[in-house]
């Protein structure tokens, strides 16, 4: 024996057995963590069983299907433990949480249902969360993202009973600049829907403040008005793309050209002239650094020349893009059967495998963001059609998503290039998903107002004839 192990015989011992409780105590954590999860009640289906013979056609089913796939995502939650709220939640099994973003979407399709409870309590509760700085939540949570994906992995509800936190970065670490703009949105079109001016009223100052916000990160010269952002921060979060990026600026336009219609609605003219000059300065710098002539569409950002459809048809739809400038897009759109087999595909061509998140590719989703298609960008596509007129269009890409929906039975989150819900061993598409069953309601009020009005020309058009 050595001089060095008699002089120290139970060091041995002493860290062996340190070792022991340690590991001990961290194994008897982690099986009172699993096992709390696996106690939870298992997910259910959600998918709609009913058959067709119950309704008047495959139209009447999946339009039924839709409705409760969005209804099913209002749930009440507790923001303490004497308030709570109607909450929108952007799903079930994935997402049983309310998110700024998916929400900002849903509340179209909830307003045109007349669902306007849950849309003000949602936006009460975002608005509650706003930091003195004017930053809104990405969204209110209970569980961490471990947690939720465990969750999800095991087949186990999440718990809704648990108070309801905000969450200012996301799981890239980065705000959210166009779930802060989108839910400006939601709470302008709530008011203009309801004709609620005490809540515009009470509001317009964390509006104010939720815009003021958004200016700090304009990071270029002082004359230009477009918002900056980093990589895995606006709603394809598996892609980095960063800096000037289209889609997010677009919702930036539309946000400021809201608040200064509404300010004009309000009689605060200095307020209004601000956003309206705003606006056009950022419309102008969109049309300067996206728009290329030679490709027909608006670029993704300053780095990427794809045709991201998000972007281009929320342009459309919201008559950023000049009328050739429509056309353009959905020819090339069409062109690239973007729309096929379900509408409508997140970008073309796909982005470069080296700015898809490490995490998707190894969870086998590695095209979540790029080759998939999204119920809620067909639905805008609906209306980019309708908008300019190509109703015949519209309706193919009407008959073809109700005709998904029927199929799936549910509002499914994202389809592969197959026409199924897209799905690894690692993740199951989200079903049903609130943001692509508001956008889908909306879009067919959209598409359905329009038809009637071109058959009410029609019908006058025949007696004048007679």
């Amino acid at each position: 024996m050595s001089k060095q192990q008699r002089a120290y015989p139970q060091y041995g011992f002493w860290s062996g057995a340190l070792f022991g409780t340690v590991t001990g105590m961290a194994s008897l954590l982690t099986f009172q963590y699993l096992f709390g999860i696996l106690r939870r009640p298992r997910l259910i289906s959600k998918a709609i069983l009913l058959g067709e013979e119950e309704f008047d056609n495959e139209e009447a089913l999946a339009l039924f299907i839709t409705a409760e796939s969005l209804r099913s995502g209002i749930q009440t939650r507790r923001l303490t433990a004497r308030l709570s709220k109607e909450i929108v939640h952007a799903g079930y099994r994935n997402f049983s949480e309310s998110w700024a973003r998916d929400f900002g979407f849903a509340a179209y399709g909830l307003l045109a249902l007349k669902q306007y409870n849950p849309v003000k309590e949602t936006l009460e509760a975002f608005l509650w969360h706003q930091t003195h700085e004017g930053q809104l939540p990405v969204k209110l949570h209970s569980v961490d993202l471990v947690t939720r994906f465990l969750h999800s992995f095991f087949g186990r509800e999440q718990p809704n009973e648990m108070l309801l936190k905000p969450k200012y970065l996301s799981g890239h670490g980065t705000p959210s600049l166009d779930g802060q703009a989108l839910l400006v949105i939601a709470a302008l079109a709530y008011t203009q829907e309801t004709g609620n001016s005490t809540f515009l009223k009470n509001h317009w100052a964390e509006l104010k403040l939720a815009m003021n916000w958004l200016e700090q990160y304009r990071k270029g010269p002082e004359d230009d008005p477009l918002l900056h952002q980093g990589p895995f921060a606006d709603w394809a979060d598996s892609i980095a793309r960063r800096g000037r990026v289209l889609y997010t600026n677009v919702i930036y336009w539309k946000a400021l050209s809201e608040m200064a219609i509404t300010a004009t609605r309000l009689d605060l003219q200095q307020e209004a002239i601000h956003y309206f000059v705003q606006a056009e300065k950022v419309l102008r710098a969109i049309n300067k650094r996206f728009w290329r002539d030679d490709r027909g569409y608006f670029i993704t950002s300053d780095e990427l020349t794809q045709l991201s459809s998000s972007g281009n048809l929320l342009a459309i739809a919201w008559g950023l893009a000049q009328r050739e400038q429509a056309e353009s897009i959905l020819q090339v759109m069409e062109e690239a059967k973007m729309a096929e087999p379900v509408p409508t595909r997140v970008v073309h061509p796909s982005y470069p495998r080296k700015l898809i998140a490490l995490e998707n590719i190894l969870g086998g989703m590695a095209n979540y963001h790029t080759n998939a298609s999204w119920l809620w960008i067909g639905a805008w596509h609906i209306i980019a059609l309708v908008k300019t007129g190509h109703l015949d269009k519209a309706q193919e890409l009407v008959s073809r998503i109700l005709r998904v929906i029927v199929q799936d039975r549910q509002v499914n989150e994202v389809h592969a290039p197959n026409g199924k819900p897209l799905s690894s061993r690692w993740y199951t598409s989200e079903a049903p998903l609130t943001w692509n069953a508001g956008m889908v309601i909306y879009a067919l009020r959209i598409f359905e107002s329009k038809r009637q009005e071109e058959h009410k020309i029609l019908h006058l058009l025949n007696i004048s004839r007679e």
